[in-house]
């Protein structure tokens, strides 16, 4: 069922510094800044040969990042972003096996405009788990 990685995403509490330290001290090509108010945070990706690294930083005071960011001020790795070629499939699968989909089960539109899932983090080792469809 799964893909290839298609992201790691750490969460920061300054979206601009973060992506300056990639480019400065890492050499990296960082994308422009994308909101996306539907998830509550603002985005930036890393490129890297083998996959990207999503940086994203809250957008407003109801975003969930907020939350993860009180317990963690200085940010850390927030989720893993997984490739699947059919996430209603995924999804439905996945729920038979008894994993929580998070949210109301409906796949939305992320970064990348294609639909994704966000997998509740204590039914796989602590680790949010996001899937998008390929």
């Amino acid at each position: 069922m799964l893909g290839r990685l298609n992201h790691i995403a750490i969460a920061v509490p300054d979206l601009e510094a973060a992506s300056a330290q990639y480019r400065t001290m890492l050499g990296a090509e960082v994308t422009a800044p994308q909101a996306l108010p539907e998830h509550g945070v603002t985005v930036v990706f890393v490129k890297v040969p083998n996959t990207k690294i999503e940086l994203l930083e809250p957008l407003g005071e109801g975003s969930p990042i907020a939350a993860f960011l009180a317990k963690n001020p200085s940010g850390g790795m927030h989720h893993v972003c997984y490739e699947v070629d059919d996430i209603l499939a995924a999804r439905d699968h996945l729920k038979s096996a008894g994993a929580r989909v998070l949210g109301d089960g409906e796949p939305k539109i992320g970064a990348h405009n294609k639909p994704v899932l966000f997998l509740h983090p204590k039914d796989f080792n602590g680790t949010l788990i996001e899937l998008e469809q390929a």
